[in-house]
């Protein structure tokens, strides 16, 4: 079997599950899931253990599957993760990080605020974005968990999110959030750069929980 049908199955059942086309909830046969994405049930076996080690799937007894529910206990402990390792990260990389480097985030920062862009056109530049403001203080485990909680709590910022793209004032004040991070990073000083990121975190977690409701 040619591990690159694994991972792009993989791949295509993680991203129809961020993007809920996969439903939280739902219970899909191994043959169902084969079908949508038109190979054999064996790459899709393995696709399932690889997204049930990231917490969205659990595997049933049998050839099934459910695509893991939306959990309140669960989004309160990935920021509770997300609020211990972030800040610390961001406070050794601030000082790490060029003024080229800030230009750059800055110019991609205005860019969320775009009002033609919903979160859903923006979100792996928004993932993109972050990883690039903690990767010269992150190590290679920094970024394996890091990833991990991103993606667990991607389902709901994206339907959190995405309930607020109608209104053209949210788009500005995304861009806003994102260039004042950028500002925060440029003092160089490490307790202004973490109080910044926390208080991202903190709306961040605000709005996904709205996903729940």
């Amino acid at each position: 079997m040619s591990r690159s049908v694994v991972e792009q199955a993989t791949e295509e059942l993680r991203r129809a599950i961020l993007t809920g086309h996969l439903a939280p909830g739902e219970e899909y046969s191994l043959r169902e899931l084969a079908g949508m994405l038109n190979i054999s049930f064996i790459p899709i076996r393995e696709a399932l253990r690889s997204l049930e080690s990231e917490g969205l799937v659990i595997m049933r007894p049998g050839r099934s599957a459910v695509i893991a529910p939306l959990n309140l206990d669960d989004l309160h402990g990935i920021y509770r993760l997300r609020r211990a390792l972030e800040p610390e990260i961001a406070q050794r990389s601030c000082t790490l990080l060029t003024a080229k480097d800030l230009d750059r985030l800055e110019s991609q920062a205005a860019d969320f605020g775009a009002r033609e862009h919903g979160m859903a056109d923006i979100y792996d530049d928004h993932h993109a974005f972050h990883l690039a403001l903690l990767a010269p203080a992150a190590t290679t485990w920094d970024i394996r968990v890091l990833t991990t909680l991103w993606r667990a709590s991607e389902r709901y910022i994206r339907i959190g999110f995405g309930q607020l793209d109608p209104d053209p004032a949210e788009h500005e004040r995304r861009g806003r959030a994102h260039m004042d991070l950028v500002e925060a990073f440029r003092t160089r000083d490490p307790a202004t750069v973490a109080a910044a990121v926390e208080q991202h975190l903190a709306r961040n977690e605000n709005i996904a929980i709205s996903a729940l409701s």
